[in-house]
């Protein structure tokens, strides 16, 4: 997990759901007619895709880095990187 910190984007809908359940599990304040647990509920259910998002984009760009590194010709230069003369 220490090499690929963008994932713990995916800890979001985990700490979301029941890691702040017990602190959120109230009926009285009403957001938008909603009750707070409700509204807390479907908070946490849209913002699920954008954390799963934002890991996967930042595993893919991982991914490239390490791709483009791997790219080396044989003379010990990366690929693209043509001489001057």
């Amino acid at each position: 997990m220490l090499k690929r910190p963008t994932l713990l984007w995916l800890l979001v809908p985990h700490v979301l759901y029941l890691g702040v359940l017990p602190l959120v599990n109230r009926v009285t304040p009403t957001v938008l007619g909603l009750p707070f647990l409700v509204f807390w509920m479907l908070l946490a259910t849209l913002l699920t895709p954008a954390s799963v998002w934002l890991a996967w984009r930042g595993d893919r760009k991982r991914a490239a880095r390490r791709a483009a590194g791997r790219a080396v010709a044989p003379t010990g230069k990366r690929a693209g990187e043509g001489s001057a003369a």
